[in-house]
């Protein structure tokens, strides 16, 4: 495997490791990108962090265990399955030209070889809590837009665009009930800045591959929660957050860890 961990220049996630079953982790915080494949982008940066999970990275701080991603989707996106994790085609990307020219065979190679090498890192890091704790929580954050028309247009109706959507299409979702129940419930009831988060299953998302991979790799001891927050609590389109909300956020997602340890350690009864 590919040293990408102990390399700065070719390291595309950075793992902080503690001593909890609780694990967050943001694979698309990341902006970079390397230098071969930062010339060939047509898009610009804006274009590009439109599309990307920017502050997402502050909220796994709530957990002893982190994995946050710092490459862009755009070089190569963790959470697809391996056959899509390289852009190529506009139908890719939300019909956007992200290459000035097709891409190499070769280039695409070493994009896939930071994927491999990131999940056979993961990987290695869930077998250890696993041995450790029996089992253990991924809280899998991202983010989505809500403002596809415009930074000016109305926003995407609200009916089929919660605030925080929590993807449970891709597990043993009457296994790991408990879990799910306790912290949808923990988050829609904090106090957010004197009023409740919209929190729904399954409406915009159902979860990603990265979710799914981990259902599929620990079938037993992994309940990876896939959680979308909307992008209300910045501009989308400019990228300047709403430091306030972005923060609550931080702390609602605090709010939910104990009841999720909780119920989580009933498993090990």
């Amino acid at each position: 495997m590919p040293n990408l961990i102990n390399s700065r220049m070719e390291r595309i996630w950075c793992p902080v490791i503690g001593e909890s079953p609780l694990i967050a982790a943001a694979i698309h915080d990341g902006h970079d990108s390397r230098e071969e494949v930062s010339q060939l982008f047509a898009l610009t940066d804006a274009e590009r962090l439109r599309e990307e999970d920017p502050f997402t990275a502050t909220w796994t701080t709530i957990a002893e265990t982190r994995i946050v991603g710092l490459r862009s989707r755009f070089e190569v996106d963790l959470n697809r399955p391996r056959e899509n994790a390289v852009y190529m085609e506009p139908a890719d990307a939300w019909g956007l030209q992200v290459w000035k020219a097709p891409l190499s065979a070769e280039v695409r190679a070493r994009s896939l070889a930071e994927y491999d090498a990131f999940y056979a890192e993961v990987e290695r890091i869930l077998t250890d809590v696993e041995q450790q704790f029996g089992h253990f929580v991924v809280f899998d954050l991202h983010t989505y837009n809500h403002r596809r028309a415009g930074g000016n247009a109305p926003p995407a109706a609200a009916i089929a665009n919660p605030e925080v959507n929590i993807g449970t299409g891709n597990m043993p979702r009457e296994r790991w009930a408990p879990i799910v129940e306790r912290f949808m419930n923990d988050l829609q009831n904090f106090d957010f800045l004197g009023r409740q988060l919209d929190v729904r299953e399954n409406i915009k998302f159902r979860g990603g591959h990265f979710s799914r991979w981990i259902h599929e790799t620990f079938p037993f001891s992994g309940c990876a929660l896939a959680i979308e927050f909307k992008k209300f609590f910045m501009d989308e389109w400019t990228g300047v957050p709403d430091r306030a909300q972005v923060d609550a956020i931080r702390q609602a997602l605090c709010h939910t860890v104990p009841g999720v340890l909780n119920e989580l350690e009933k498993f090990n009864r």
